[in-house]
């Protein structure tokens, strides 16, 4: 059995941090996992960030609430569970997710938690576990299921390769150089052509040659 995994910002929705970024005027909250491969460090300097500013989660809930899907990405992912199962690993949080998760049909999610103090600030974050998308993908080929991966980011690097097949979606342009030997696509059109290969064939995709 082959099933798909797909990150979430940048491939299916707007980055969150981006989007709260412009909402706010706060240019420094642009910064995300594909600027920055230390996602511990990263998530320190959002939070400190937030803190300097006295933003709380619900600032950050309104304006996903206004976000929508990238364009085309929900036909995408119809047409793609027509075709097999779909699992996002996202290094998201599920307080943010909720809503995004609704307007794609649910598909299903793993992802992490925030901490929230009693005044409504964000104290911290909890990662679901370490390497939490390259370790799910493991998870899912211990019991005999073949995968394909797909994401932009320095956090989508170990799970594409740990894949039996996979790809970069709309990296940047720094990425792409840095990793010339994953392939990368930059349409849904393009995408789904390499998931249904694999899904007919894998084979074609175990060096990630394809």
């Amino acid at each position: 059995m082959r099933i798909v995994c797909l990150d979430l910002e940048g491939v299916l929705v707007p980055e969150i941090w981006i989007a709260f970024s412009e909402a706010t005027g706060i240019a420094e909250l642009r910064r995300t996992t594909r600027d920055e491969p230390d996602y511990d460090k990263l998530m320190r300097f959002r939070l400190g960030l937030l803190k300097q500013q006295g933003l709380k989660l619900a600032d950050i809930q309104r304006v996903i609430s206004g976000m929508e899907p990238l364009s085309g990405a929900l036909e995408f992912t119809r047409s793609l569970r027509e075709r097999s199962q779909l699992v996002i690993l996202s290094d998201t949080f599920e307080q943010f997710a909720k809503p995004l998760m609704e307007k794609l049909s649910r598909p299903t999610l793993f992802c992490n938690s925030l901490v929230i103090d009693s005044s409504g600030m964000i104290s911290g974050y909890r990662l679901r576990q370490a390497n939490g998308k390259r370790e799910a993908v493991k998870a899912f080929k211990s019991i005999n299921l073949e995968v394909f991966a797909a994401g932009d980011s320095f956090n989508d690097l170990q799970m594409i390769r740990e894949a039996d097949g996979g790809c970069l979606f709309r990296a940047p342009e720094s990425i792409r150089k840095d990793y010339a030997e994953i392939p990368c696509v930059d349409t849904y059109d393009d995408l789904l052509a390499k998931i249904d290969r694999f899904l007919t064939d894998s084979r074609d995709f175990v060096s990630l040659r394809a």
